[in-house]
């Protein structure tokens, strides 16, 4: 039963507190009751749009929206929410109307609100491998800097996007800067640690890497970097009580999931209006799982050169799936089977012998596993 007693802003309240714990069935319920008493509230329409979109009904949350901005036009949250779903059906130049007409009605103050469009554009973009959209992701984070250059978050994102548009030194720059601001902010740290490491420079990404905690880490490539430095530079054993903790999280990372990507898909939620005035820790919560999707993506580079040494003291050059696909064609045993299957086979043949699990659902963490395992060298 509705309780009138309630205004539509302590339903919106309310709603908005369930969201931001992640029960998104209850926000939804609480939202719907509020419209059977306040059916003209843009704010609760916004809100049931919201909770529609983290749901993946993506149908339902357009409908909610396009409520929303029958009543009000220019309802910036509305509009916002609206673009996000459009993106969901790939209808980008409707989706970009919504959120250049944002910037147009003035909006560009509001950080919080351009640093979602933004990132709603960035996640698109990462999907779809699509260069345009990250382009307009890019403008959306330079507004937010423009605003408040002391923003570390919003310049974060403004490296993210120059990296994924090639513009590594700007990236660099621009995650040196957030850092400088914001030493404990973890993604861009991370971040800058990998694009470190892929340009060969292995002392400054060791510094940084070093800098954050197993808990910090989201995807398993920033881990194996920071242990095989670590063992290669302070000669580690594996071990080493010191690298007990980041085998604890990469345990962790590998239980249940087949690849990085699964784990994205169940924390992809965005930030959106429901979510302002959350406190710090939940901001940086959402940051984080934002974080962990950028870090996954300096893998892209990392298919330039490396060189492995196996056990019989063969050498292999080449990218990780080209080593991985040099190293079966090299094993007579498995001649005709595919990369997926050599790995999956040579995976239970070590674990027969061993009792050392490799992991077979990519090359480089199969190489790194197999190279801790002490089955190969990996010199770079």
């Amino acid at each position: 039963m509705p309780t009138p007693f309630l205004s539509s802003e302590e339903y919106d309240e309310r709603a908005h507190q369930l969201y931001n714990e992640g029960q998104y069935d209850e926000a939804l319920a609480v939202l719907r009751e509020g419209l059977t008493l306040y059916p003209s509230s843009v704010e609760l329409h916004v809100g049931v749009g919201y909770a529609r979109l983290a749901r993946e009904e993506y149908a339902w949350a357009r409908r909610a929206f396009e409520e929303a901005l029958v009543l009000e036009p220019e309802h910036e949250d509305g509009l916002a929410g609206l673009g996000e779903t459009l993106l969901k059906f790939g209808l980008e130049d409707a989706a970009l109307r919504c959120f250049h007409r944002i910037l147009e009605l003035g909006y560009t103050d509001d950080v919080d609100l351009v640093l979602q469009v933004g990132r709603s554009l960035f996640r698109e973009a990462s999907l779809r491998d699509n260069q345009s959209l990250f382009g307009e992701a890019l403008h959306f984070f330079e507004a937010a800097v423009e605003q408040t250059g002391e923003s570390a978050e919003a310049i974060a994102c403004v490296g993210y996007a120059k990296h994924r548009l090639s513009d590594d030194e700007g990236s660099i720059a621009s995650l040196r800067k957030a850092l400088q601001l914001d030493a404990d902010h973890s993604e861009a740290r991370i971040y800058l640690a990998n694009l470190l490491y892929d340009r060969g420079e292995f002392e400054g990404a060791l510094y940084h890497f070093e800098r954050t905690q197993p808990e910090d880490h989201w995807d398993e490539l920033g881990i194996w970097r920071l242990i095989e430095l670590k063992r290669a530079v302070y000669k580690l054993e594996e071990t080493d009580p010191e690298l007990k903790p980041w085998d604890e999280r990469l345990a962790e990372l590998n239980e249940g999931l087949d690849d990085i990507d699964e784990l994205l898909m169940e924390l992809e939620p965005a930030k959106s209006a429901l979510q302002k005035g959350d406190d710090p820790e939940v901001a940086r919560n959402q940051l984080e799982l934002f974080g962990s999707l950028l870090t996954g993506l300096v893998e892209r580079k990392e298919d330039e050169y490396h060189h492995i040494v196996a056990s019989d003291g063969a050498a292999y050059r080449g990218s990780w799936d080209e080593i991985v696909t040099s190293m079966r064609d090299a094993d007579a045993e498995v001649a005709g089977h595919t990369v997926e299957e050599y790995m999956q086979r040579t995976a239970r043949r070590v674990l027969t012998a061993t009792g050392i699990s490799l992991p077979s659902h990519d090359a480089e963490s199969f190489i790194r596993a197999s190279a801790r395992a002490g089955l190969l060298r990996i010199v770079r």
